[in-house]
């Protein structure tokens, strides 16, 4: 008797490939592009365009995980258009692809202020050189290595009557993502007075962007600004800023001195730098005296690190959703209900401030 056994077939599902939507004036360009991202398992070119008004139409009906943007394009500019492609589709990760916006340049901060996440530099269309293809899909890797799960909706929890705090305000984490640059500059114009404590800033950001978004921080406000370096004694009315490739940790040593270091492991969703573990070394330092603000962002980085300041005794005020171009970050602490305030940023350095002085 001949036994024949049954094609099995395998249920394990593969990784998705991250489908990308090509966004550029030049064909040359969007094929080229098509080739090197197709010729890589891990992406798929789904759709290209010469025109940001079509990306938005496709947008629309389909679900995309990239967008590769240039800048100049007929009609509406990629920057211009940037705002509504994050709209369309809170998740999707925009990358512009521009030989007109190179590192630090004015055009690439406003990039990143609109939520962008990188900026890569496209060279001329005859000059794809055989670096570019490995160069791109290492950026775009970037992007997409242990990206955390995107936040459910989350319905914000109406916020407690606002008492004054039980110990005064000691040291101050911001933590912000997608769109974060221009919720800061909101931030700090609210900021009527100095606060009197040192201030702590993880943005997500390319590590290669730290140095430049510091100096647009610094144009923002008076306080002044620094990239943090391990050893940093803490300053009141300093805003030291997270590298692009270290977590911004505290620690205090003799007499009382509190000190930075850098750690440079990922968190457990991915990121670096990570707000959470910003939060939870303010509350291991600060204790009641730690206050977190999480504005605008994807995922749910903060969160966790909120969590630990609300258990030392210290509190949390979220961007509302209304000003965030992605209400992820900040919904996800509200929707915990670890916030005792959700406000637009231009009016929380002013509750920070208020809250902040105890009233005996």
């Amino acid at each position: 008797m001949t036994f024949i056994a049954p094609i099995m077939t395998s249920h394990r599902s593969e990784p998705k490939s991250v489908r990308t939507l090509v966004v550029d004036d030049s064909v040359v360009v969007r094929t080229v592009i098509e080739r090197i991202l197709n010729a890589d398992p891990a992406y798929a070119v789904v759709h290209k365009t010469n025109s940001a008004e079509q990306a938005l139409g496709y947008l629309a009906g389909h679900d995309v995980d990239l967008v590769l943007l240039d800048i100049e394009l007929p009609g509406q500019s990629g920057l211009a258009a940037l705002p509504a492609i994050l709209h369309a589709n809170p998740d999707v990760k925009v990358a512009i692809l521009s030989g007109k916006c190179e590192e630090g340049s004015a055009a690439a901060i406003e990039a990143l202020a609109l939520g962008a996440s990188d900026i890569l530099s496209k060279p001329g269309s005859g000059s794809f050189g055989e670096h570019f293809p490995q160069t791109l899909i290492e950026r775009l890797n970037r992007l997409f290595t242990d990206r955390p799960a995107p936040s459910p909706p989350q319905r914000p929890l109406a916020p407690p009557v606002v008492q004054p705090a039980a110990q005064p305000l000691a040291c101050l984490g911001i933590g912000a993502s997608t769109g974060g640059i221009h919720a800061l500059s909101q931030l700090f114009e609210g900021l009527a007075a100095p606060l009197g404590v040192p201030v702590l800033l993880t943005q997500h950001l390319p590590a290669s962007f730290t140095v430049y978004f510091a100096q647009q921080l610094a144009r923002m406000t008076s306080l002044r600004v620094k990239v943090a370096e391990t050893g940093d004694l803490l300053m009141a009315d300093t805003v030291y800023v997270a590298p692009g490739d270290a977590n911004l940790q505290l620690r205090r040593g003799l007499h009382g001195r509190v000190t930075i270091t850098l750690n440079p492991e990922r968190t457990p969703a991915g990121n670096l730098p990570g707000v959470d573990p910003m939060f939870a070394s303010m509350a291991d330092v600060y204790g009641a005296g730690a206050v977190g603000i999480v504005l605008t962002g994807m995922g749910r980085d903060g969160t966790v690190g909120a969590r630990d300041i609300v258990a030392a005794g210290g509190w949390i005020v979220a961007q509302d959703e209304a000003s965030s171009v992605v209400w992820g970050m900040p919904g996800s602490v509200a929707g915990a209900g670890l916030t005792c305030a959700v406000m637009e940023p231009l009016a929380i350095m002013d509750f920070v401030f208020r809250r902040g002085k105890v009233l005996v």
